[in-house]
């Protein structure tokens, strides 16, 4: 679980999403973590995942959310 300066921001259906979400997040200069949802009780490809950014940065993520 990640906690303390990161936010949950993103949550996907499957791995593939979250990391298309972390390269756009990435290349906005933002640091992204992506973990499965620990409460699915899955693992691997098809589990559902949480995109985590760290909380100073949500600003700059709320702005590229707006622009999609």
């Amino acid at each position: 679980m990640v906690t303390g300066m990161w936010v949950e921001v993103k949550r996907t259906s499957n791995l593939t999403m979250a990391e298309m979400w972390k390269e756009l997040f990435e290349g906005e200069g933002v640091p992204t973590r992506i973990l499965p949802d620990p409460k699915s009780g899955k693992e691997g490809e098809f589990a559902p995942y949480i995109v985590y950014i760290p909380r100073f940065r949500e600003h700059v993520i709320a702005e590229v959310l707006r622009k999609l």
